[in-house]
C-alpha cells in the first residue's frame, strides 16, 4: 500500500523489492536446511534456486509480453522496462530452466523438484506482499472488506478494492505449509510437487475472479493465468498418480 519505504538521496527502498528479497532470501535458507536434513546436496538446491530465478524472471516477463502483444509491438523499449510479470510464465520458466539444470548436472529432476518446490510458494508469498505495497495485482471494486489504496499505487486510489494480495499472500503461506508438512513424510515426499501444481493451480483460478486489473490477456473468457491453470492442475493430478504408484515406503524396525 505504501512502496516508497524509505528515500536516502537519489535511492528509495520500495515495499515491493524488500518482500521479493525476503522471499527469495528465506528460499535460500530453508531450501539449504531442508536439504541438510534429507541428505541431499545443499549446495545443488542453491545453484538450483539460482538457476530457476533467473529463467524464472525471462519466463514470467516472456508471458507478459505475450498477454499484451499488441501493446509490445508498438512500444517494445516500455514493455521490457516495465515492472510488468506473469507468475505463471515464472514458474514454467523456473521448471524448464532447472530440468535443463539438473541434466547438465546429473541430477534426479523430480527429487530436487519435490524439495525445492514449497520454498517456491514461501517465496510468493512475500511476493504479493510486495505486490500490496505496490498497489499492483489489485482486485475489484467491493461495497464490503476492502481495503483503499493511497494515491500514487498502481492501484486505483480512492475506492474500496478486495486485497487479493493478502488473500493471495495468505494462500501461499498456507501452501508452503502443507507442502511442507508432506515433504517431510517421507513416504508421501515424492507427492510434492504434484501437490503444488494441483492446489496452486485451484488457489489461482478462483483467485482470479476477483481480480481487477485488466491488462493481463484472455483466451476463451477466461485469464491467461485461469487458463494456464487448468491445464497445470491436470498436469499435478497426473504426476501425483503417477509418483503415488512409484511411492517408496520407508522400512518398518522392529524394537
Amino acid at each position: 500500500m505504501y512502496n516508497d519505504w524509505l528515500t536516502i538521496g537519489p535511492f528509495t527502498i520500495h515495499g515491493y523489492g524488500v518482500m521479493v528479497g525476503l522471499g527469495i532470501l528465506a528460499a535460500f535458507i530453508v531450501s539449504e536446511r531442508q536439504a541438510k536434513k534429507v541428505g541431499m546436496n545443499a549446495d545443488e538446491a542453491s545453484n538450483l534456486i539460482f538457476i530457476c530465478l533467473i529463467t524464472g524472471f525471462l519466463g514470467s516477463k516472456l508471458l507478459y509480453i505475450l498477454t499484451n502483444l499488441q501493446g509490445f509491438l508498438q512500444n517494445p523499449k516500455a514493455f521490457l522496462s516495465a515492472d510488468g510479470w506473469v507468475v505463471w510464465g515464472g514458474i514454467i520458466g523456473g521448471l524448464v530452466g532447472g530440468w535443463f539444470w539438473c541434466k547438465f548436472r546429473k541430477l534426479d529432476f523430480f527429487a530436487y523438484f519435490d524439495l525445492m518446490i514449497p520454498v517456491v510458494a514461501l517465496a510468493q508469498g512475500f511476493g504479493r506482499l510486495g505486490c500490496f505495497f505496490a498497489g499492483c495485482c489489485y482486485g475489484k471494486e467491493t461495497d464490503g472488506f476492502g481495503v483503499v489504496f493511497p494515491s500514487g499505487s498502481l492501484a486505483p486510489s480512492g475506492v474500496k478494492l478486495i486485497p487479493t494480495q493478502l488473500i493471495s499472500s495468505f494462500g501461499d503461506f498456507l501452501l508452503f505449509y502443507i507442502l511442507y508438512r508432506i515433504y517431510n513424510d517421507p513416504e508421501h515426499r515424492n507427492e510434492t510437487g504434484a501437490w503444488y501444481l494441483i492446489l496452486y493451480s485451484v488457489g489461482r483460478f478462483l483467485v482470479e475472479f476477483l481480480r481487477g486489473d485488466e491488462i493481463r490477456g484472455t483466451i476463451m473468457g477466461l485469464s491467461t493465468s485461469q487458463f494456464i491453470s487448468i491445464f497445470m492442475f491436470f498436469a499435478g493430478v497426473a504426476l501425483l498418480a503417477v509418483r503415488k504408484k512409484n511411492r517408496v515406503k520407508p522400512e518398518l524396525t522392529g524394537v
